[in-house]
């Protein structure tokens, strides 16, 4: 079974084993977490969308890691006007393993 959920700001597509990085949650390492949001499920031979969600479905996961992604440089100038500026970014993330996708 597969389905496709919202959460900060953006869609994933996820069935049971998956391994998704989403936008930062506040949930510590280990514990679990549930996606009500579901935009639609995908069984073998049939497909449910909903108007905009499925109503009763979920999907449930653990929390594996919370981390930093990779450092984005921001370089920012004004050319002939001696303006230079550099700054670094590192988004936070969340890791979390998909355990269950009920509808």
């Amino acid at each position: 079974m597969t389905a496709i959920i919202e959460t900060g700001g953006k869609q994933y597509r996820v069935s049971e084993g998956d391994i998704i990085f989403v936008e930062k949650l506040d949930a510590e390492e280990g514990s679990a977490v549930n996606f009500d949001k579901v935009l639609a499920v995908f069984n073998d031979d049939s497909a449910t969308f909903g108007k905009p969600l499925v109503e009763g479905a979920s999907v449930s996961g653990t929390v594996v890691k919370n981390g930093k992604g990779k450092k984005v440089m921001i370089f920012k100038m004004n050319s002939k006007k001696g303006y230079r500026r550099r700054q670094g970014h590192r988004q936070p993330y969340t890791k979390v393993q998909i355990n269950s996708v009920t509808a």
